[in-house]
């Protein structure tokens, strides 16, 4: 579901990336330094993503002795973690883990890896091992200034969107579509139910149960990568999750209707007698 920006918010996006695309375009065409590629994205988050320059962007922040780029910071709670390289450099993965690293020893479960052009938003994972998941990723030389979808990549960064925990919903709303939750889904009883009497129906002398579904589905029908990993064991936890909040709300309901029921006998019992 597209974001509903609000129209102030879209005219920002919209004239800082199309004032930031020449800037990001001309420092990557001269390579210019890391330090001077922090200034060019503390500008950004200032005049494109809404945050206040002298009270929410912090720069040199310490972590366990030593130093990430920037961090974002509203009401005195670290919302990002901001690990800066240089305009030209290309983004890899040891400094993935290194912005990693800064979020877990800080605690901070949002980081953003950037060039200045390159934005990879990752999701912090406090399990054991600390992993990291990109939640998704824009390029502003790429994005179009009157095109929508492109200025909602941006929005979910904005300071506007903090409060309405947008960057949380999208990130909630792309793990329940992706292939691996999907791939949990269709091998719940539920739908292996009506898999199997979709069968009988178009061929009614087959017989058919749902282990065997399930087995051809496992292996022969999903891909081996949608059903094994740590995406999809997550995946699975979190099926198996909600079926399991679904049964006990199911016995909740259950025991009220047959205590309200017992109770209904009782009193009726009473004015017989």
């Amino acid at each position: 579901m597209p974001a509903n920006i609000p129209v102030k918010v879209k005219e920002r996006l919209s004239n800082g990336l199309k004032k930031f695309q020449g800037i990001t375009q001309n420092a990557k065409s001269k390579d210019i330094n890391e330090s001077d590629t922090v200034v060019i994205v503390t500008d950004m988050l200032c005049e494109v993503f809404g945050f206040d320059k002298y009270s929410e962007i912090t720069s040199e922040y310490s972590i366990k002795k030593t130093f990430c780029d920037l961090v974002i910071k509203i009401d005195g709670k670290i919302r990002f973690i901001i690990e800066c390289k240089a305009a030209g450099m290309e983004l890899k993965a040891d400094h993935i883990k290194q912005a990693t690293d800064y979020g877990a020893n800080e605690g901070v479960d949002w980081i953003i890896l950037t060039n200045g052009h390159t934005w990879k938003i990752f999701k912090i994972t406090f399990g054991k091992p600390i992993s990291n998941e990109l939640v998704y990723q824009f390029d502003i030389l790429a994005l179009n200034h009157k095109k929508d979808s492109d200025l909602e990549l941006m929005y979910y960064v904005c300071k506007e969107s903090m409060s309405k925990s947008m960057l949380e919903e999208y990130h909630v709303q792309k793990q329940t579509l992706s292939r691996f939750f999907i791939g949990q889904v269709i091998l719940t009883e539920g739908v292996l139910d009506s898999i199997k009497k979709t069968i009988k129906k178009m061929s009614p002398d087959v017989k058919v149960s749902n282990e065997e579904i399930q087995a051809l589905i496992e292996t022969e029908v999903l891909k081996r990568e949608v059903l094994e990993g740590e995406k999809a064991d997550e995946a699975k936890k979190k099926v198996q999750k909600f079926f399991k909040a679904t049964a006990k709300a199911r016995e909740k309901e259950k025991t009220v209707i047959s205590v309200a029921t017992e109770a209904t006998e009782g009193s009726a019992e009473t004015i017989l007698n």
